[in-house]
């Protein structure tokens, strides 16, 4: 019986636990229900240690070599693009939101004609 090496099989769990994150994530973000959404938020925290806990042990015993660090500048850039589009998001929205609040008039589709039924 063939089995994984070690390093092998905890780089498997790792990248299944990011895996995980990620979709928790994406649960929490689409749940609307405030108890639901707090459950995935526990739960991706939770993953999110383990994922943590583990990448640690890895690195530790020279079974995880991290990526290359990437460049100051490029990081920057990259925050500053992130911070950027959040900026934009959030005036979308309050934009929206003032529009919605100040322009709303709900508009009847009956004709304003009396019906020939009789």
């Amino acid at each position: 019986m063939d089995i994984l090496p070690l390093e092998d099989l905890l780089n498997t769990i790792l990248c299944d636990l990011k895996r995980s994150v990620r979709e928790y994530t994406t649960a929490t973000t689409e749940s609307n229900c405030p108890s639901i959404r707090q459950l995935f938020t526990e739960v991706t925290n939770s993953t999110l240690k383990l994922q943590g806990d583990l990448y640690q042990l890895m690195s530790q015993n020279n079974m995880y070599t991290a990526p290359t660090p990437a460049p100051r500048t490029e990081v920057s850039k990259q925050l500053q693009s992130a911070q950027q589009t959040i900026q934009k998001a959030q005036q979308f929205v309050q934009q929206r939101v003032a529009n919605t609040n100040t322009s709303y008039q709900p508009q009847s589709n009956v004709s304003s004609q009396q019906s020939n039924y009789m």
